[in-house]
């Protein structure tokens, strides 16, 4: 309990203007309100100006954190970006985040880990602040889906959005606070199920991956559905009982908004109470790496109910397949 451990100092986001609601869809694409919703939980998400990019958003969200938590941007050791949606292959869109805010004392990388990417990103975050060798690092998970959906696609169209969040990780002054645990996993035979096929060194850019729409997200929903319920619930099952608690002991679970039955069902597993679970999924829909820091801010910024000592989960599934969950306890 001597041990340092870093805590999440400081929330900011960006949410682009404008919304696509599912009435909006139905105009696009074979598919209706109703059906979106009693499937998904969603009825809106947000789609970024075009031309902008990922670190635009990035950028908006890390400038938020850093004002609420008074700190200048070049007293920042590091960057960590979770995304799969850069703005480029390279330079990164840490890089890129790193020359805007001018953050010149700063180090960083991309992390792509698909809807984990946050917590990924988190947890390698937290063991700088571990290891002593930072005091200030910047965790963003930030995602420019609507980039990468075919909207002929209704099976995938209707379940992504764009956002950005950001945290910033600090040393925590009072033992047995901050980041506690984690378990992260990874099993690359789910690749088939939910992946981009073209774009990178195997399959490069070319006519004919442009006209067979390779460079959009493809997604088998069933067999993601059926491991993501599975697995999500399973690590976040695993972290509490070897931290000696149980549901009625979580203040808040914090999932991965990708679809509000996977949600539910991981919930129930778990033996958290409705009211703990922390869902936006409604209005942002699936932001990729930005769910779980945008679920934090309704939390900690615009509600205010978290609070000191309370034990708070994070779990994560997405592409790759990649999963885990994160324990942590609230220090104000």
């Amino acid at each position: 309990m001597n041990e340092k451990k870093a805590f999440i100092r400081s929330v900011g986001r960006f949410v682009p203007e404008r919304r696509l609601t599912n009435q909006d869809l139905e105009k696009m694409v074979d598919t209706t309100d109703e059906w979106i919703f009693t499937r998904t939980g969603i009825r809106e998400r947000r789609i970024l100006e075009p031309g902008l990019g990922n670190s635009y958003m990035a950028c908006r969200a890390a400038r938020e954190c850093l004002e609420r938590a008074g700190v200048e941007a070049g007293e920042i050791d590091a960057i960590i970006v979770g995304t799969v949606t850069p703005d480029m292959l390279f330079p990164s869109t840490a890089c890129l985040v790193q020359s805007a805010l001018e953050a010149k004392r700063a180090w960083g990388f991309d992390l792509s880990a698909g809807c984990s990417g946050f917590i990924f990103s988190l947890v390698n975050g937290a063991q700088m602040i571990e290891s002593g060798r930072h005091e200030k690092v910047l965790v963003i998970g930030s995602d420019v889906m609507s980039t990468i959906v075919d909207y002929e696609d209704r099976n995938t169209c209707v379940l992504f959005g764009d956002a950005a969040g950001a945290v910033l990780l600090e040393p925590c002054p009072e033992p047995g606070y901050g980041i506690l645990d984690y378990i992260h996993r990874i099993d690359g035979a789910g690749g088939e199920y939910l992946h981009m096929k073209a774009g990178g060194s195997r399959r490069p850019a070319s006519m004919e991956t442009v006209q067979n729409k390779e460079h959009f997200v493809y997604q088998e929903g069933r067999q993601v559905f059926k491991h993501a319920v599975t697995e999500m619930a399973g690590v976040s099952v695993e972290i509490m009982k070897r931290n000696g608690l149980e549901g009625k002991d979580i203040a808040f679970f914090v999932p991965h908004q990708a679809n509000l039955r996977i949600i539910g069902a991981s919930a129930e597993r778990m033996g958290i109470e409705s009211s703990k679970v922390v869902i936006n999924v409604d209005r942002f829909a699936n932001t990729t790496a930005a769910t779980i820091p945008l679920c934090l801010y309704d939390v900690t910024v615009e509600e205010k109910r978290v609070k000191k000592s309370d034990y708070v989960v994070l779990s994560a599934f997405g592409a790759g397949f990649t999963w885990g969950s994160v324990l942590l306890r609230w220090w104000e």
